[in-house]
């Protein structure tokens, strides 16, 4: 049997956490109203069983004794978050552009799957797409 958690929190690393938190609301993602919400961190809920937490820096730093990636400079991810259609791919990166964010790539249309981007407040990078699961199948 695979192993599967219940439930994925993602920790990220923001400057502002008030700011980081009306970027995400903005683009219509909700608050988990079971974390507590303060100057150091808020928890938005991303997916059905997952969230995202952003941490102040500063309080980030208490949480490992290694360094903080310098956004700007380097990638250590990407978070792909999958939705139901072309349009909300483009809502989504144009919303998140209209916020603050930028343009990470230019759209790829691969007739199965449009994929497009976005790089949020703090430099972390996002991958929104659509796949055509019926499309999909004969892509293999």
């Amino acid at each position: 049997m695979a192993l599967t958690s219940t439930f994925t929190s993602l920790n990220l690393h923001v400057k502002n956490v008030a700011q980081s938190k009306a970027f995400f609301t903005g683009l219509g993602f909700e608050i988990n109203p079971q974390f507590p919400e303060n100057e150091n961190a808020v928890a938005i809920f991303i997916g059905d069983n997952l969230q995202v937490m952003l941490i102040n820096q500063a309080f980030f730093t208490t949480l490992t004794e290694r360094e903080i990636v310098d956004t700007s400079k380097y990638a250590q991810l990407t978070i792909a978050l999958a939705f139901e259609s072309r349009e909300k791919v483009d809502e989504i990166v144009n919303t998140a552009v209209s916020l603050g964010g930028k343009l990470h790539a230019e759209p790829e249309d691969h007739g199965f799957m449009y994929h497009w981007g976005f790089v949020d407040l703090d430099g972390h990078l996002w991958a929104i797409n659509y796949m055509n699961a019926d499309t999909a199948q004969g892509q293999g």
